[in-house]
């Protein structure tokens, strides 16, 4: 029974390490498998397992919301008790954090919006504008906390911006899609607007911020052991429903530019998407030397602000804007966007 255990506990950090290692293409295997065969991935956003009603509004539990909820719960499970405890010593960092996560991409779609006056497609324009603004409306990413770590940032306040952005997305995301909706025009403004005002509280609450509490909780009362024994389980399996999303995800979106690429349209959400990605790791390290912070306060701002909850912002997209999917591409992109700059970062602290 040891030796068989043994065994068992083996092959699973070989696998987890295999699949870490590798997450990068397998991320972009799923992309290419949501791109050419969408119609398991679309077949599998159609389940559901019923509806939520609260407020007026109305929430279909489907997969991909099940998925990204099992992902929130992994998060809050991964946090230390003793480093949310200390949460409270990091005021001015937190806060400046908080702000900055939600601002930058918001101030990068005003410029977006600016600099492609005469570009000559609109939907394509409103399209990187909603992205963008998604993107500053979801809660920092709890991978950050991951990346941060092997980095030797300060883990503490990278927990802290993740556990107070997914507490405050209530009310900040609800916030920030408004002002994108008073710069997007038409049929965007108001799904934007729609979006904002009903659907927004209760997604949020049912695939975010209850599976991150829920995970915080069980990780407090289970006894140490338990969690030692348990979490190696829990991350393969996180990386396993992560990879699902995205191809879930990814076949909803990427058919159309499979069969139509549009290659100029491409170019320039990736470059919006890099643009903001370095900016916001730029502005992380700038804002703790500037508050005074240590270089691992600034690790840790600068993975937290670059890096966003993109699973909620596709999932928010997919069911809110289904008619609107190449607000999805933005999203699709700077999630992968995203990791190759956390990897770049990561390289140069190990130098």
């Amino acid at each position: 029974m040891i030796a068989t255990g043994s065994w068992y506990h083996a092959s699973l950090d070989r696998l987890l390490r295999a699949t870490q290692r590798n997450l990068l293409g397998l991320l972009l295997g799923c992309y290419a498998l949501g791109g050419l065969f969408p119609g398991p991935g679309v077949r599998l956003r159609e389940l559901t397992f019923g509806t939520l009603q609260a407020g007026g509004a109305t929430l279909a539990v489907s997969v991909p919301l099940a998925l990204l909820g099992f992902l929130l719960f992994n998060a809050g499970f991964g946090a230390n008790p003793e480093d949310v405890r200390q949460l409270w010593r990091y005021p001015r960092l937190l806060a400046a954090g908080l702000i900055a996560n939600a601002a930058l991409p918001v101030l990068v779609a005003f410029a977006v919006l600016l600099g492609m006056r005469a570009w000559p497609e609109p939907y394509e324009v409103q399209s990187i504008l909603i992205g963008l603004g998604l993107i500053g409306a979801m809660p920092v990413a709890g991978a950050s906390t991951a990346w941060a770590q092997n980095c030797n940032g300060n883990l503490a306040l990278s927990l802290g911006l993740v556990v107070a952005s997914t507490l405050a997305s209530p009310l900040v995301t609800p916030a920030v899609l408004h002002v994108v909706q008073g710069v997007a025009s038409g049929d965007y403004a108001e799904d934007l607007g729609e979006l904002a005002r009903s659907g927004t509280q209760l997604f949020l609450v049912v695939s975010v911020v209850a599976p991150a509490f829920a995970g915080l909780l069980m990780r407090a009362v289970l006894p140490a052991r338990v969690t030692r024994q348990i979490r190696p389980t829990l991350k393969l399996a996180n990386l396993v429903a992560l990879l699902v999303l995205t191809y879930a995800n990814a076949a909803l979106a990427l058919p159309e530019v499979v069969r139509s690429p549009d290659l100029d349209f491409l170019a320039i959400i990736i470059a919006c998407m890099v643009i903001l990605c370095v900016s916001a790791f730029w502005l992380g390290a700038y804002l703790a030397r500037a508050l005074g912070g240590s270089a691992a306060d600034a690790t840790s701002l600068m993975f937290g602000l670059g890096m966003n909850n993109n699973g909620a912002a596709l999932v928010l997209a997919s069911t809110a804007l289904a008619d609107h999917p190449s607000v999805m591409l933005p999203l699709l992109t700077y999630n992968l966007v995203q990791q190759v700059v956390a990897g770049v970062f990561d390289a140069r602290a190990r130098c």
